[in-house]
């Protein structure tokens, strides 16, 4: 019997096992998901989703009145709401790669389609993130003037201005599993960079590296210390503004004039808020075996890796995250 061609060329068994593998291969690529209001994917709704938080009571002042019960106070939630966008890709293989190719295509072909969700649900969520209005800069007022790289002070600046907004500080994140599961962490503020910061954020005073942490675990394997009550976090995907800054000096520069600008991510609790990808169902993926014939295939020629998913990123509070924007030594 001829398979029809929209059918996905394998079992509900394997299909599963696919989503499994794709989301094994995507959660170490991604950092920032870990650290926002996590979301599960809606099933059946509308593009719209809402990040529901509650509102937060004002002080009280006025002294009780003997034997007078106080009016009770509403409590209310606040919606937040995002829309949803799909995302997708499809590779293709060839019977001449799969019969030539010594290599297990099919599986390295899933394995890295796996990262590239990963990369991309990181970069969707970092450009949401990083247009935050919560602006610092390590010199001047402007991006075009920043030369300068990261300082005590100005982390100490952003954490009280944090504070100062009742941003909480995170104590709960998702676990590196595919999985919804949650783990307790130690209270910090969590900061986010690109992985060329690494010396600069180590050459701070007071820094921690994970190796001294003793019972303390890291957040995740791309923790490199602490700060004070900031644990900072590398990645190699979250990407600097090229030639954005004033004049290069001893600073990284892609141009050789300008210096390259470098934004610190530095966030509380609930900051932001992400459709995670997570569990059964957050990914549809595509699997078609080279060799299976149809109509529009009759030889069997063609194979097919894809994955196809709904995603939404927020930021929630604006004033419970800032960004820091630095220029990073050259080495």
């Amino acid at each position: 019997m001829v398979t029809k061609s929209t059918d996905s060329g394998i079992s509900q068994r394997t299909n599963v096992y696919a989503e499994r593998e794709m989301l094994k291969h995507a959660m170490p690529v991604m950092v920032l998901d870990k650290f926002g209001l996590s979301k599960r994917m809606p099933k059946n709704k509308s593009t719209v989703i809402k990040f529901r938080r509650p509102i937060v009571f004002n002080p009280v002042s006025t002294p009780l009145a003997e034997g007078v019960t106080p009016s009770p106070t509403p409590f209310g939630y606040e919606d937040v709401t995002a829309t949803l966008r799909q995302y997708g890709m499809v590779v293709g293989i060839t019977d001449v790669i799969a019969d030539t190719h010594e290599d297990p295509v099919l599986n390295d072909a899933t394995v890295q389609a796996g990262e590239n969700i990963g990369r991309t649900i990181e970069q969707l969520t970092y450009g949401v993130l990083r247009a935050g209005t919560n602006v610092f800069y390590s010199n001047g007022s402007a991006r075009s003037a920043v030369n300068t790289v990261i300082t005590l002070s100005k982390q100490r600046a952003i954490t009280r201005a944090l504070k100062a907004q009742k941003s909480m500080k995170i104590t709960q994140i998702l676990s590196a599993s595919p999985g919804y599961e949650t783990r307790a962490v130690e209270a910090a503020y969590v900061a986010v960079a690109h992985t060329d910061l690494e010396a600069d954020i180590r050459g701070l005073a007071g820094f921690t590296p994970v190796a001294e942490y003793g019972q303390r675990k890291p957040l995740a394997p791309e923790e490199i210390g602490s700060v004070e009550d900031v644990r900072y976090i590398l990645s190699s995907d979250l990407e600097s503004f090229p030639n954005a800054g004033g004049s290069a000096g001893s600073m990284v520069s892609t141009g050789g004039s300008n210096a390259d600008v470098y934004p610190i991510l530095y966030f509380g609790k609930e900051a932001y808020g992400v459709v995670a990808l997570r569990d059964q169902g957050a990914v549809s993926p595509t699997i078609i075996p080279v060799g299976m014939k149809t109509k529009d295939d009759p030889l069997g020629q063609r194979g097919y890796v894809g994955w196809k998913t709904w995603f939404a990123a927020k930021i929630l509070n604006e004033q419970w995250m800032a960004r820091l924007e630095v220029a990073v030594t050259a080495l």
